[in-house]
């Protein structure tokens, strides 16, 4: 176990390594003025080119937009739980240790989402109510694709029915797909960021389950 851990945690490290060398790439490989108000965005003729494919469909965007409510849902019941747990137990040392982990994880994956808000390395491909919005990576997919993986182990453990199980772990999938296949095509992000976007929420999934693939038994 603590072997298949310890693979787990290099190939995290891994993506992550990985998703650093992209960004880079993504800020100095290719850069042209290809963005609206004349802005900048690296990999200029891959992204103008599979932008040009797409085109623009707000609706799509609007409706990815809401549902992107949906993992903060589930991220915020598992909060609950964790201080429900609390709660009863009388410490948080009684609490699971896969909540707790989730919980750590939850905080790293919104310090990431802050720390792109901040450092810009592109804005969207089209204006949103007529400003330019940071793009890169996709937070929606970043927050699918870290929030709906690590959701499903929990399902595993905390389910009993089997049938429950696999249709709990099929809805999830299946919204993610459609979440990131939807925000892909809907020409609100560049290529890049979606690639961005799958590499961190890989790399950050893969370190969470080396660190949390003990205590998943209920109590």
């Amino acid at each position: 176990m603590e072997k298949k851990r310890r693979r787990l945690f290099l190939a995290g490290a891994g993506l992550l390594a990985t998703f650093v060398l992209w960004t880079v790439l993504v800020r100095f490989v290719d850069v042209q003025a290809i963005g609206p108000c004349g802005t900048e965005v690296g990999f200029a003729t891959l992204n103008g080119w599979f932008h040009g494919v797409t085109g623009v469909n707000m609706t799509l965007y609007t409706v990815t937009d809401w549902l992107g409510l949906v993992p903060i849902a589930v991220a915020f019941g598992f909060g609950i739980l964790g201080l429900a747990q609390w709660i009863t137990r009388r410490s948080l040392r009684a609490v699971d240790r896969s909540i707790l982990v989730l919980g750590g994880f939850y905080i790293a994956v919104m310090a990431a989402y802050l720390l792109f808000e901040t450092i810009v390395i592109n804005y969207r491909p089209v204006l949103i109510d007529g400003y330019l919005e940071a793009s890169y990576p996709s937070s929606t997919t970043m927050l699918v694709l870290c929030v709906m993986p690590t959701a499903i182990p929990q399902c595993h453990a905390r389910i009993g029915h089997r049938g429950l199980r696999l249709v709990a772990v099929c809805v999830m999938a299946a919204f993610a797909a459609f979440m990131v296949i939807g925000r892909l095509i809907s020409g609100v992000h560049w290529l890049t960021d979606i690639i961005g976007g799958a590499l961190l929420s890989a790399g950050l999934v893969t370190v969470h389950t080396a660190c949390g693939t003990s205590g998943m038994s209920k109590r």
